[in-house]
Formats: C-alpha cells, sequence, structure tokens
C-alpha cells in the first residue's frame, strides 16, 4: 500500500476514496448503515461501528493518516468480522462488503474457503477493488458471493478508474430472488428534534450532549439520525431520508430502442430537442427490421419510454436513468392532466354559479339588485 503508483500513495489515495464513498454512499442510500474494517499485521481491525453518521465514519477514516500501513492483511478475518457485524441486517435489506485491495497475498489463520462458503447463505455479496494484479482467491470470493458473476471484480488502472469502479458499489444491487422483491411493509418511526437546556445522556453512544431526537414509540433520546431505537428496536429516520429513497424504491423503467419503422412519429428530442438522423425513404428499410445494432444501441437513435411513448436521445436517456430519475414525457403529460382536471373544475365552478344565479333571480323576483350581487 505504500507503492507510489497511484499518487500520492496506494494507502493515501485509498483513505480519500473512501471518505467519497461514505460521501456517495449516504446521499445514494440515506436511510442505509455502514461499518468501516481494516486489515492489518494479519488481523481485522474495527474503523467504525455499523451507523447511518457519515461524519462518524469519516473522521474515523481520516484519523487513519496517522498510521502507516505493515504487515499482511487478511482477508478471512476480515470477512468473518463483517459477517458478525451484518447478522443483524433485517430481512427487507441487503449484505454487501466493499473491499479495496493492494496485497496480491492473503494470511489466513484458517481455511478461507470455509468462510466463503458460510457467506452465500446469508447472502452476502462482496465486491472488491484491486490496486495490484488480479487475484484468484478475490475472483473466487466475488463469483461464489454474486451468484457466478465476477463483473463485481475490478483491477485500478488509473486514479480515475480506481474512483470510478469504487463509487459503483453505492448503487444498491440487483434483487435475485424473489423474496426480497416481494413487496411489505417496514415500520418506521420520524422522530422529533430537542434541544435540552441541560446535555443528557443519548441511548444510542451514551455521550452526553443538549440536543437530539426522541423515539416516537418510547422516547428514548438518540443522537443521529437515520438509526435504530435502542431501546424498542423501531427504525428512526426522517421524511427527507425516505424522499431521497424514492428512486431506489420505485426506479424509473428502461427505454426501448426504436425501429425505423416507429422513427417516422418524430423529428427531435423530446427532452432536449436534438434533431434525430432522418428515416429511410419508405421501402427503403422492412418492417422486420431490428431495433437494435450489433452493439446494443437504437438503429435509429431514439429511445421511446413504455409508459409516455415519447422519443428521447442516448444522452437524455442517461441523464434521466442516472441523475433525474424521472421520464420528461410522463411528468409532462401529468402536469398536462392535472391542468385539464384544474380548468374543468373551474367550468363546472362558474355553471354552478350561474345557475344559481339564474334560480335567485326566478325566486326572488322582488329582490333588490344588491341582494342578488351578493348571493354571487
Amino acid at each position: 500500500m505504500i507503492e507510489k503508483d497511484l499518487r500520492p500513495t496506494r494507502y493515501l489515495l485509498s483513505i480519500r476514496y473512501a471518505c467519497d464513498f461514505v460521501r456517495e454512499y449516504f446521499e445514494q442510500n440515506p436511510i442505509s448503515q455502514l461499518g468501516v474494517i481494516g486489515m492489518r499485521d494479519g488481523l481485522a481491525l474495527r474503523v467504525s461501528d455499523m451507523s447511518g453518521n457519515p461524519v462518524y465514519h469519516i473522521d474515523q477514516i481520516e484519523k487513519l493518516r496517522l498510521d502507516d500501513p505493515a504487515g499482511s492483511p487478511s482477508l478471512q478475518n476480515a470477512l468473518e468480522m463483517a459477517r458478525a457485524a451484518l447478522f443483524h441486517t433485517p430481512s427487507h435489506g441487503t449484505r454487501e462488503v466493499v473491499i479495496i485491495y493492494g496485497a496480491l497475498w492473503s494470511a489466513d489463520p484458517g481455511d478461507i474457503h470455509d468462510t466463503i462458503r458460510s457467506l452465500v447463505p446469508d447472502k452476502i455479496r462482496v465486491s472488491i477493488v484491486g490496486l495490484a494484479a488480479q487475484v484468484s482467491i478475490c475472483k473466487e470470493l466475488v463469483k461464489r458471493t454474486n451468484g457466478g458473476d465476477v463483473s463485481s471484480y475490478h483491477i485500478a488502472l488509473n486514479e480515475v478508474h480506481f474512483r470510478e469502479k469504487l463509487l459503483e458499489a453505492t448503487t444498491p444491487p440487483i434483487t435475485r430472488s424473489q423474496k426480497m422483491s416481494a413487496n411489505g411493509l417496514l415500520m418506521m418511526g420520524f422522530p422529533s428534534r430537542i434541544v435540552e437546556r441541560t446535555a443528557s445522556l443519548c441511548a444510542c453512544h451514551s455521550i452526553p450532549n443538549k440536543g437530539g431526537y426522541l423515539c416516537s414509540r418510547c422516547s428514548t433520546k438518540v443522537c443521529t439520525l437515520p438509526s435504530e431505537c435502542p431501546a424498542c428496536g423501531l427504525t428512526l429516520i426522517l421524511s427527507t431520508h425516505l424522499a431521497r429513497s424514492y428512486h431506489h424504491l420505485f426506479p424509473l423503467r428502461n427505454w426501448l430502442e426504436v425501429s425505423w419503422t416507429e422513427a417516422q412519429k418524430s423529428t427531435h428530442c423530446f427532452s432536449c430537442h436534438k434533431v434525430f438522423p432522418v428515416p429511410p425513404k419508405e421501402g427503403a428499410v422492412t418492417t422486420n427490421a431490428p431495433a437494435k445494432t450489433g452493439h446494443n444501441t437504437s438503429v435509429s437513435s431514439r429511445y421511446t419510454c413504455p409508459d409516455c411513448g415519447q422519443h428521447f436521445c442516448v444522452d437524455c436517456d442517461v441523464f434521466c436513468h442516472e441523475t433525474l430519475y424521472n421520464c420528461p414525457g410522463c411528468q409532462s403529460l401529468s402536469e398536462e392532466t392535472k391542468q385539464k382536471t384544474k380548468s374543468s373544475q373551474v367550468v363546472r365552478g362558474k355553471r354552478k354559479k350561474r345557475s344559481d344565479v339564474a334560480a335567485v333571480n326566478g325566486v326572488e323576483n322582488g329582490a333588490s339588485t344588491a341582494d342578488v350581487m351578493v348571493i354571487d
């Protein structure tokens, strides 16, 4: 880890990118929890406990700058400690281990294959970013814990590639089992913020402080959110945390490629108004021509939303699925529907008022104009 092929060194760059990973992880998964483990001298060292507070993790990681890397790593000890930390993870969540590995060997006290076999029934997925050459045991570890898929094992080519592959792990993985993907209910509490005149101990860390949150079920004081109530076990979050996780709970559907026969409907992108290629003349393309090319891209440079049917370019496709998490066509249609509903209500309201005036004029034949105007 003291090699300088990644500037300034592998060790210092790993610490900096680990802090970036923590920030991005809680930005993408605000109601999740995270723990940090280090490998040193053949031992697994707990850097930070499982918590939902990113500031706490970053402070603990930054303290590692004072130490120098020494000794051999032990994958088995680190995996056993991670497995114990993830043991109490609820069934609705996923269990993941992300490893930054800079060595070409692992000094383990026992058979690491037994540890790998124990991770599979516990449904723990392992992703590895290697800083040296590919290691056979790391490849087998990723393959066994990801259902035969080795795409979660990467070797960093440079600093930019290292950061890119590490931050890929912040996106929630695909649920492969029917039980995990099934809909279910989860009880959560939205505690109230308090500021006390005198400091009191929080139930989560036993640290005296004046601020905190009271559990909505048992009124136990915790200092940070999201967290689990130490007394009753209720998951405590803020409404903003749940709103930021909405695009993971209800992801945007994949858009479909548009064939040349369907490309006649549009001349530009619905979102950015980029001009599309002109479709060939009638008869130049068969009706059964595929919509995809050999590189799995659209032959017409158009992608359509299966819900609203609008056509978009590939740049808007990537932007909407990775950043915006919404379809501009569906959003515009919903706004148009709201405007139509609102205008129809206004029209019905005007008709009702006119009928009321007409009835008043018919019944109150001898009333004054002021009375009629007041009723109107």
